[in-house]
Order: structure tokens, then sequence, then C-alpha cells
């Protein structure tokens, strides 16, 4: 289902039913189009990007910000779609944790979760770090607030309190470490690496240790050639047959020029700065056709044979911090230092991870979510502001009153599998009293999807109160063609609207209101 390009507030009922049972569907490619083990990026739109396999079940879970208000966790069994999320977490509505949730991290520590992120309450000269521990095992049950921490100066890593954001954690000889970055002194701006032992996995032993200078070269500057500031941020461990990373990300974030540098322990003591090498060059840096590259982290693929790098980077060149997320493969040279190549561009055919399949199964997972209003095994494309669903249906394409890096691109859901190539779709469409509003309507027998206008390989069949039009039409993921087009029965944007799409063969037929308006061939 696809939601309308315009700023239009448009919502779809989940009544879609599938010709043969209420199997999975949406999937299937056409014949020109690449088959399905293969998959493009962007796949989701988003920040910070956080996915671990889970230690307890065969899936990935991804860790996000929802709004900046809360925290959502998605889990799937693939790496190049998120899954269905659920919100885990809401921030409060006032106090020193109720705004500014940014970059949080998923760890599975002691035989719980924990989601490591800053918060702030409204004022980002007041963010600090707090974690979020789960009552169990299960990473969509409940979950205790601690902090925040102790990420100051002083003995007591309190004197006073200083900023901190995106810690994550190192585990290394036994022993375990936070690391994040921060401000060397209250009200500054100037962000560092830094590190401390921890008690317990809400709790640091001991203050802070500053690891590196945040402008030993030039490209660690926001503005490069050392013009503006030095900046460090996003530090993600990576580890490798007995090696220990530190990925960290420099430069602005809000530029196109964000990008990767890596510091390497190559002494035995992860808090002694002097233990920490960093290379003289960037390992990920962007291209004419993806930029603002950062914030990554390394996950393995299903089958543990491949790594795979997670980053985001721009939506386009102007600054801000309006991001899609990528997937990619990564490797370790033979003296096993990581090699990230270079930043692919969006639509780029790429081989799904191994061990990935291509024709998902219903997921078992499910149930754990606990959403009866969640539609079976379905993926997300465009901005998460622009998703929900209550009692009244499945609501797609409306902007929040407040939104947040918020930017439209074609909302659309695919429900994962492959349906057979001869069935019928029916969906009930809301365009809430909307006269203006641009196209909605069903995409099928589509593949290759990803955030963007077009972005998917595939059919449209579409109303468009604006013109009165039926469309059908196809997209090649960048471009549209158009089929065919038809005067609607009047569209009346404050009553429902059912369409309908029959396909049979190279058959196409779209059906308004319970009346056959449209039918076209295509080869």
């Amino acid at each position: 289902m696809k939601g309308n390009k315009m700023r239009t507030r448009v919502v779809l009922r989940w009544t879609v039913v599938w010709g043969l049972n209420l199997a999975p569907a949406a999937m299937s490619a056409p014949a020109d189009a690449a088959g399905p083990e293969s998959f493009v990026n962007p796949i989701a739109e988003g920040a910070d990007p956080w996915v671990v396999r889970d230690p307890n079940r065969p899936r990935y879970l991804w860790c996000l910000s929802a709004g900046n208000r809360g925290i959502t966790i998605h889990a799937g069994d693939r790496l190049s779609e998120l899954g269905p999320g659920r919100l885990v977490w809401r921030a409060p509505e006032s106090g020193p944790v109720s705004q500014q949730v940014w970059a949080p991290e998923l760890h599975f520590l002691d035989g719980r979760w924990h989601v490591y992120f800053a918060a702030s309450d409204g004022d980002n000269a007041n963010h600090l770090t707090y974690i979020l521990r789960s009552a169990d095992e299960d990473p969509f049950g409940d979950y205790e607030l601690h902090g925040p921490l102790a990420t100051g100066d002083g003995a007591d890593g309190r004197s006073p309190n200083q900023w901190s954001i995106d810690m994550t954690v190192l585990e290394h000889a036994g022993r375990r470490y936070a690391i994040w970055s921060g401000w060397d002194e209250t009200g500054s701006d100037r962000q560092f690496l830094y590190a401390a032992p921890m008690a317990s996995a809400v709790e640091l032993a001991a203050p802070r240790v500053l690891l590196c200078g945040n402008d030993t070269y030039p490209w660690e500057y926001t503005e490069e050639d050392r013009r503006g500031r030095g900046l460090n941020e996003a530090p993600q461990v990576v580890q490798h047959e007995g090696r220990t990373f530190l990925l960290y990300s420099c430069g602005a974030s809000w530029l196109p020029t964000y990008k990767l540098g890596i510091l390497e322990l190559t002494g035995d003591d992860p808090l002694d700065p002097a233990a920490w090498t960093k290379r003289d060059q960037p390992v990920f840096v962007s291209t004419p056709a993806t930029y603002g590259v950062g914030h990554s982290c390394v996950v393995p693929s299903p089958d543990g044979s491949q790594w795979w790098h997670v980053y985001h980077a721009k939506r386009d060149r102007t600054p801000g911090w309006q991001r899609g997320i990528y997937i990619q493969p990564m490797m370790f040279d033979p003296a096993g230092f990581p090699v990230f190549d270079t930043p692919v561009p969006a639509g780029l055919t790429l081989t799904r991870p191994a061990g990935e399949a291509a024709d998902s199964l219903p997921l078992p997972f499910a149930d754990t979510l606990r959403n009866p209003l969640s539609p079976p095994n379905y993926a997300y494309y465009g901005h998460h502001q622009s998703l929900a669903h209550d009692q009244s249906g499945l609501h797609l394409g409306i902007t929040p009153d407040e939104p947040v890096n918020h930017y439209r691109s074609g909302e659309k859901i695919l429900l994962a599998g492959t349906p057979p190539p001869n069935l019928s779709a029916e969906v009930t469409l809301h365009f809430q009293g909307r006269a203006d509003a641009r196209d909605a309507g069903i995409l099928f027998r589509a593949s290759l999807p990803a955030v963007g206008y077009d972005a998917q390989h595939g059919y449209f069949a579409g109303l468009i109160p604006a013109t009165g039009l039926i469309i059908l039409g196809k997209t090649d993921g960048r471009s549209w063609s158009e089929l065919a087009r038809a005067p609607a029965d009047p569209i009346d944007p404050t009553q429902p609207q059912t369409l309908r799409v029959t396909v049979q063969d190279d058959r196409i037929e779209v059906i308004h209101n319970n009346q056959a308006r449209l039918t076209a061939t295509d080869t």
C-alpha cells in the first residue's frame, strides 16, 4: 500500500484480502526486475541506527529513537528490512529525560536487555546518559529507567556531571567499559571520546578518562581543513580475531562531510589513552551520490559468514538531520583491519546478506509484539513519524503536529513473502476530508522497495481526489510510467473509498467502490 505524495492526511484501513487465504503478499517481482535474492538502499528512514543479533532467538533487533520522545524496537529475520516495531518506552511529558531522546543502543548484558540513550529536558546543554533495563529476557517487555550515569568530573563523576551522548559498551579481557561522546567542560559544545569502567550494567565505577583529541587531523573538523572545531562522537566497538577497534563519527553530522574515523586498542588497558592508536585517514567518507555518512555499527549476516556495515546518510545536501538507513557488506583485510569500501548509492541492487531468506515465512515473534493491530509481517518504507495504527485502522502519510526531522517520501507498506502471481487485493482508503489529496492505493507484484518516491519495482493502482482520477502504472525504482487512467466514480473525501486490484497473468483490472473502472495489459 502506498500513501500520497503531498502533505495530506491519508488513512488506510487494513482490510487487505488476498485471492488465496490470508497469505503474506506483495513481494513477487516483475519478470524484468532483479530476483528475490536482491535488495536496495535506503532500507529505512532514520538516524543513528543500531542493530544486533538476538542471542536468544534467530532474529535481528533494531533499536531506534521514536520522534525524539520514545524508543522503538523492531524485530525481523532479515537484516535488509526493519520488520514490525513496538514502542517499548515513552518519555515523560516533562523533566530531565523528557525530550531529545537520541541514539539508543540495545545490549544484552547479565541476562537482561539494556538500552543506553541520551535525553534532556529540551535544552541540548542538559543531555545526559540514561539506561532502560528489561525485567527479563524479553526485549518487548517492561523496562525500568536508571540514571543519569555519572559522566562528569570529580571523584564522584558528578562534580559536575557533564553532557554525554552516544554511549556504547566495550567488553575486554573480562571487564566492561562504557565509552561515549561528551563535552570537556560545562557549556563548551566541544565533543570528545571518553571511557569509564562499569560497576554494573547501570552504573559507572570510576571517573571518566579522555581517550584522544578530537582534532588530531584536519578531516576531524566540522568544516575540515582545520576550520570550525574538532568533533568526535558515536563510538562503536568492532572486535575481530583478537583485535579491538573503535569506530567514531567526526565532523558535522548536519553536513555532507560527516565521516568515520577509527581507533585501535594497541595496548592492554582501554582506560589508558596511550593504548589507543588513531588511524591517520578516515575509513568511510561521502561520495557525490551518498553523503553525510556516519554513526554506524557492524553486524554479522544471518548465517554468520559475512559482516555488514549499517549507517545513516543524509537525504539532501542542505544542512540538517533528515536521513536514511543503509546497509552494505564490509570485510577485514588479511591483517584483520576492517575495510568499509565506499558508500553505496541509493537504488543500487545488492545481494541479500548470506543466510537471509528471500521469502519470509510467518514470523514466530509476532505474538511477542503483543499488538493485535499490527498487520502480519510487513515492512514500512517512509519516515517513522508518518505511520501509526489504532482501532480505526492503519494511518499512512500523516504528518505529526510537531515533526522532528520529518520528510515525505511516498510512504509505503509492503507485506513480506511471495503471493500467488494471480490474485485480488482490496483496501479501504480514508482521505479525511482532504479534497486536494494526492494519490494513495495499492502496490502489487512489487520488489526492491526502498525509502523514496517510486523507490520500488512494480505496479501501482491508486485514487487521486485532487484530480478525480484512477491511475495505473509501474515504477522501475526511480521513475513512474503510466499505463492507464480514467475518471473515478466521484471521490467523496469524507467517505471511505474501496479500491480493488485483480491480476490475471498480464491483465490488470482496477475496481473502485465495486465498479470496474480500468483494465490494462502489460507484458
